[in-house]
């Protein structure tokens, strides 16, 4: 503790708020992080993984995280190697074909695709639970590992419940530039007109309106961060006055950011639902689900005579 009263103190008294010292500690990270650097928080591995490398915390699941991208990546390179081209746009490392169903595929006839599945989720639950123990550092809750982790649930929805739902691997998408553009087209002309897709319709809605939020959101803090020569930055209660002079309504500062994680984990989440329900729950075209809605009886009143 006597280190990082000492390390505050040289901020108050430090021009830039850095404080003085060596150079090699000065120049790795501010001052004011080191009483964030505690012990504890960890789910895994205790004081052993419970380390930083530079500005970085490690910790258990930093170190799957490594192994698992680099045994990926090496996976994908000699997939790349052992295939027709080194063309970074058509590398294709193909899931298994439709005839091996859910068992597992020779390496070159989809098993280095099932070994990248495993690897990839690897990384990214790794990745999520690295930035748990980060959280429970800070004594900060636990809103960005569980805003990636509907990420994850979305590339999970992909490569595994929907392909398991539908019987086989080879429903997984290719990882591959063009292979992966021409397998999200294909499905797409699987069910005629992809967009008439509930599902798809609120995604594409709600990925819409999160841009638009972000942006204005962006927009208004910089324009009151950065006022006329000679003007005062202005407060938040600027913000909100503006809105409500706008449209009648703000939403506030802290409303801002729930209503944008909402947007966006909607946006992702109802991404997943439109494609689990293709295939496994709706095989025809996505027009035809629209039957319902011309069937109503009020539509028989019509045209007018």
């Amino acid at each position: 503790m006597a280190g990082t009263d000492t390390a505050l103190a040289q901020i108050e008294h430090s021009p830039r708020g850095i404080a003085k010292g060596s150079e090699d500690d000065d120049m790795a990270m501010l001052s004011f992080e080191r009483k964030y650097r505690v012990r504890g928080g960890t789910l895994v591995g205790g004081d052993l993984f419970d380390f930083w490398v530079g500005p970085f915390y490690v910790g258990f699941f930093g170190v799957t995280t490594i192994f698992f991208t680099v045994l990926g990546t090496a996976l994908i390179l000699y997939g790349a190697a052992m295939g027709p081209t080194w063309n970074v746009w058509q590398i294709n490392i193909a899931p298994p074909d439709l005839s091996y169903g859910l068992a597992l595929a020779p390496l070159l006839e989809g098993g280095l695709w099932q070994i990248i599945t495993v690897c990839a989720l690897g990384a990214f639950v790794s990745w999520a639970l690295r930035e748990v123990e980060i959280s429970r550092k800070l004594g900060i809750g636990l809103h960005v590992p569980i805003a990636f982790g509907f990420a994850i649930f979305a590339y999970f929805t992909l490569v595994v419940i929907r392909p398991v739902l539908m019987g086989a691997w080879g429903h997984g998408f290719p990882y591959g530039i063009f292979s992966h553009l021409d397998w999200v087209s294909n499905v797409g002309y699987q069910y005629l007109h992809f967009h008439y897709n509930p599902a798809h319709m609120l995604a594409i809605s709600f990925f819409f309106a999160t841009t638009f939020a972000l942006s204005l959101h962006g927009a208004l803090v910089l324009s009151s961060t950065n006022p006329k020569k000679g003007e005062v930055v202005k407060t938040p209660e600027h913000e909100d006055t503006f809105f409500r002079d706008a449209i009648g309504y703000s939403v506030g500062t802290l409303g801002i950011h729930r209503l944008g994680l909402f947007l966006a984990l909607a946006a992702v989440f109802f991404s997943a639902v439109c494609i689990v329900i293709s295939g496994p729950f709706w095989t025809r075209g996505w027009p035809e689900w629209w039957g319902w809605w011309l069937n109503l009886p009020i539509w028989s009143q019509w045209p007018l005579q």
